[in-house]
Formats: structure tokens, sequence, C-alpha cells
């Protein structure tokens, strides 16, 4: 039989054609399934050891049979094995597309001419190189028609096209990237994880100033509907980012707090909507009506409770 090829490519490659299939049918997200799962790892583990026993097993049948044939069989046997695999297909199909006469046969295309003792060939151009030309052929008519007679897009329209959809990419990836959000791409964050961060965040640095059930104390009131800078996930996000009044005391957080977690304590500090404090602050500022909110039908706004002026009258404080 021929030798066609050696135990240590056959194992390799079946090896790693069970881990790509294995990778291909499990989901595992964007880690690789042998990360995420561990158990796959013993899986792979037992495929790796179970080729190595096949090949060991084949090999020892090889040479129990090997053993019993003839001195004049083994002599066979051993020179047909010794036999490389040949690529009788690949080199016709080189010798094909080349179109070139081996040395051999060289003397009937040779021509007349000498130039001392310098002959030459009349080689035919390689076949590759004709399909080729011929090929730029067929693209630069389907180009012309295209382009030139039909008037498809031009270089100007293909650049703004680009551009349009680069820039679609750009505002696409804005919106799931959290540390890129700002006042004007800012939503109300709704996940547990998201709450509980800006929990923390609201534990360690706004306590102070309006208490851990938002009541207020320095600063206002977190549970009623007046807000002094506006209310609503972008104005209490800018009031965050950028600071309250001059001079009352709100100072900007954007050099201390990411993005993300501006917009954490921000849906935090609005969870305190509608609740009811141990000791709430008199209302400050203006009823905030959410533009976008649906108002039911008869319904009229309440007048204004009387309002108590703070001079340090912020959303946040350090």
């Amino acid at each position: 039989m021929k030798n066609m090829s050696p135990w240590w490519i056959r194992i390799p490659v079946i090896f790693f054609i069970i881990f790509g299939l294995m990778e291909y049918f499990i989901d595992s997200g964007e880690k690789p399934a042998f990360i995420e799962y561990p158990i796959t790892q013993f899986f792979l583990l037992m495929v790796l050891l179970i080729l190595i026993a096949i090949e060991l097993i084949l090999k020892s049948i090889e040479n129990v049979m090997f053993q019993t044939l003839s001195a004049e069989g083994k002599e066979r046997y051993l020179e047909s094995k010794s036999k490389q695999l040949e690529w009788s297909w690949g080199k016709k199909m080189y010798q094909k597309l080349l179109g070139s006469k081996p040395v051999e046969a060289e003397g009937e295309i040779i021509l007349d001419h000498n130039y001392d003792g310098i002959k030459e060939l009349d080689n035919k151009l390689p076949p590759w190189w004709v399909y080729l030309f011929y090929a730029t052929i067929i693209f630069g008519v389907i180009y012309l028609i295209r382009f030139e007679i039909y008037g498809d897009y031009d270089q100007d329209l293909e650049y703004e096209m680009e551009v349009a959809a680069a820039q679609a990419e750009i505002e696409a990836y804005k919106k799931t990237a959290k540390d890129l959000v700002d006042v004007n791409t800012v939503e109300l964050l709704t996940e547990a994880s998201d709450i509980s961060a800006g929990k923390s965040i609201f534990e360690a640095n706004c306590v102070v100033c309006h208490m851990a059930d938002g009541g207020g104390g320095i600063g206002p009131n977190l549970t009623d509907e007046y807000w002094i800078l506006g209310g609503g996930i972008k104005n209490v996000f800018n009031t965050i980012s950028e600071g309250g009044r001059a001079g009352k005391g709100m100072v900007s957080w954007k050099q201390t707090l990411k993005p993300v977690e501006m917009a954490q304590v921000s849906s935090y500090l609005l969870t305190f909507q509608g609740t009811t404090p141990a000791n709430p602050k008199a209302a400050e500022g203006d009823l905030w009506v959410d533009e976008n909110a649906t108002q039911p039908e008869g319904a009229t706004e309440e007048e204004a409770p009387k309002q108590e002026t703070d001079s340090t009258s912020v959303v946040l404080c350090d």
C-alpha cells in the first residue's frame, strides 16, 4: 500500500476537524466553546487519546500481519509502502496551464534562426496568461457599458455612500457603547446590574446631600416631581456631568465619573420618583412634565406647592 500520509499528519488534521465542528455547533457566544464550557476540554482530550489509540492499534495489526508474510511478500510490501503519493493530476494540470514543451521535445519547435549558435524556440503564450488576458477584455467591456454608457455611480457618489454607511455604523455603535454615551444619546437604564452599580455610586458620593432614601438634605428632594434644572434622564445626566447652578454647591462630575457611571447613577436616582422618604424636604424648582409622556384625558396640572429657596439646592453634590 502507498503511504498516503504519516500518523503525525493524520492525528492533528482529524483532531482539528473535530475541534472545528465542535466550535461550529456549540453556541458559546463571544467566547470559544472550550473556554465557555470546560467540559469540552475533557471531550477534546478524550478525542486525542482515542485517535492515538487507533493509530497504535492499526500499527500493531500491521506489524502482526507483516510477520505472517513470506520473505518475498515482505520485500514487495516494504517496496510498495515506500512509494510516495504522486500528484499525477496536479502535474498534468500544471503542464497544461504552462503550455510549454519538455526539454526532450524542444526539437519540434526550434526555429531556423541561428545567432552565433543561439537558437530560438517557437513557444506559445502560456494558456494561463492568455485566459487572464481574455478575462481583462471581458471586464473592460462590462465596465465600459456599466459606467460609461448606462452611467452607474461615479467615484463621488461612491464616496458619499461609503461615508453615509460609516456614519450609520458609528451611530449604531454609539448606541450600544455605554462609555461613549453623552447627553444626546443617554437613555434610561433598567437592567438590574446598571441600577445596582448606580446605587453604589450614589451611596458613595451623593448620600451626604440627598440622603439614602433621596429625601434631600443639603441637596433637593429627589422623590417629588419638582426639579431645579429639569427632570428626566437627559436633564439629570447633564446636571451630573456639567454641575448645578454656578455657586450653588453642585460640582461637575464628568472628570470623576465615566459616562456609563453617570448614566447608571442618573437612572438609579430616578427610581426615587414616587417613593416616600423618612424626612422629605420641601419641593424645589418647577414641576417637570415629560413632553413625550402621554397625558390622560381630563388631567389638570396641580398647583405647585410653596417653594423654598436654598442657595445650595442641587441634584448631586460632592
